[in-house]
């Protein structure tokens, strides 16, 4: 039975946290018609096919053809590693971290590896400890030209080819562009598999693509499942009852909490720990769409929130004491598990001792819930504004409608807001500047 996320935003308005930072209902309502504009402004870009992302969870085509090749892949390989980073490694490393452990995930599923970085001690060490003749490497990269892929397969292609002589191609699958670009070009020539991204469709904005769905169906997840709820949400988050409309809530949320009461920090919070890749993943998708120097009428603007991560309980031992009495910059959107799929019990051991046998008899996940509802209530109590995504369980139909949910929040804001969601003019010039040192110029 599927049931759905909730989501809770009572906790950003003044009648909870104050004026201080908190949003009151004039202020929501001043913006009606700027909603209506910007729901109106999505629909019609969908209509002309600018956001293919929307579409992604009916390409039903794709998804069969991922499935039938990782049923296949799962019964030569025991590994699996993802060369890609950003919207490349991010998304597809959070699916794996929020589900690759439930009960329906396939039995054969090998392990995947997700070396997003360039470190080299790290990267020599995975492929020192690789069995090559058994391990698929899919390299990620919708342009074909990212510096950090590009070597990473380089070097596997080398040591490849000097194991597995003329076999290496069986071990090398690409995920790019369906034209252009060195792995297309290279895929045509080689004879290596290679799925398509659509050019449409940005590297953060992706998952729903063979670079999300393709790593998942390899480690055995339900891929049906995750468009299932994604598709969902793309019902939900299309709906023109605004304030009613989770994707556009959370959006003006924290649009306004930036603009009116300058509140420049989102901290997302899980309480369990699978869900902490999905907060990595909104962190890029977040900064990267919105951190931006220009709006669309070329005016400069330097917007941004600030995306962080923390992961409740642990970090109610590190970082709430800045969230409850720092400055008035943050907001936190908890996300809360109500059924984590098993549980613990807590024994009673020192009857005698009240202090020790208070917790006999009790669980940990009423403990960890309970431990979230508390920082929840503490925080509005000292004014500090949250907002609260509450998971039923955590599978793949909730995970996906999370992911279309926040996805379609992001192309809201950047519409609300007027500036480009869609691109990241500020990352190029660092790899301009890296070629230019790594060729030895200044």
């Amino acid at each position: 039975m599927k049931s759905d996320i909730r989501w809770n935003f009572a906790n950003i308005g003044q009648d909870q946290v104050g004026e201080k930072s908190g949003l009151s209902e004039d202020d929501i309502a001043k913006m009606s018609q700027q909603l209506a504009a910007t729901h109106n402004d999505l629909k019609e870009r969908r209509n002309r096919g600018d956001l293919p992302f929307y579409n992604l969870p009916e390409k039903v085509e794709i998804v069969e053809e991922i499935q039938q090749y990782a049923e296949d892949a799962r019964k030569r390989f025991s590994d699996v590693v993802v060369l890609g980073i950003g919207g490349s490694s991010l998304g597809p490393g959070a699916l794996q971290t929020a589900l690759g452990r439930n009960p329906e995930c396939a039995a054969d599923a090998p392990r995947i590896h997700f070396p997003d970085n360039v470190d080299p001690f790290e990267f020599d060490d995975l492929l020192g400890r690789l069995d090559l003749e058994k391990t698929l490497f899919n390299v990620v990269t919708k342009s074909g030209g990212t510096p950090e892929t590009l070597a990473q397969y380089l070097i596997v292609r080398e040591r490849l080819e000097h194991k597995l002589k003329d076999k290496y191609n069986e071990h090398l699958l690409f995920t790019t562009d369906p034209v252009k670009g060195h792995l297309r070009r290279i895929a045509n020539s080689e004879k290596i598999r290679a799925f398509e991204i659509d050019p449409g469709v940005g590297g953060r904005f992706s998952i729903l693509t063979p670079v999300g769905l393709l790593p998942a169906a390899l480690g055995g997840l339900d891929v049906s499942g995750l468009c299932e709820g994604a598709s969902a949400a793309e019902e939900e988050c299309t709906s023109d009852e605004l304030l009613i409309n989770p994707a556009y809530r959370f959006a003006l949320s924290l649009c306004l909490l930036r603009d009116l009461k300058n509140v420049g920090t989102v901290v997302m919070m899980p309480y369990c720990n699978r869900l902490l890749g999905l907060a990595d993943w909104f962190r890029q998708l977040w900064a990267e769409s919105l951190g931006k120097r220009f709006n669309l009428k070329g005016e400069e603007v330097f917007w941004g929130q600030t995306p962080e991560k923390a992961l409740g309980a642990t970090d109610q031992h590190s970082m709430v004491q800045l969230y409850m009495e720092g400055p008035f910059d943050k907001v936190i959107c908890f996300l809360e598990v109500e059924d984590h799929g098993v549980d613990v019990v807590i024994p009673r051991i020192y009857p005698d001792q009240p202090d020790l046998d208070f917790w006999g008899g009790r669980t940990l996940s009423e403990l960890i819930n309970a431990e979230k509802h508390a920082t929840e209530s503490a925080l509005r109590q000292a004014g500090r504004p949250s907002i609260t995504a509450v998971f039923p369980r955590v599978d793949a139909y909730a995970v996906g409608q999370f992911l279309m949910t926040l996805e379609i929040a992001t192309v809201f804001a950047g519409a609300f807001l007027g500036i480009n969601p869609l691109d990241q003019p500020g990352v190029e010039l660092g790899k301009v500047l890296t070629k230019k040192r790594l060729a030895g110029e200044s």
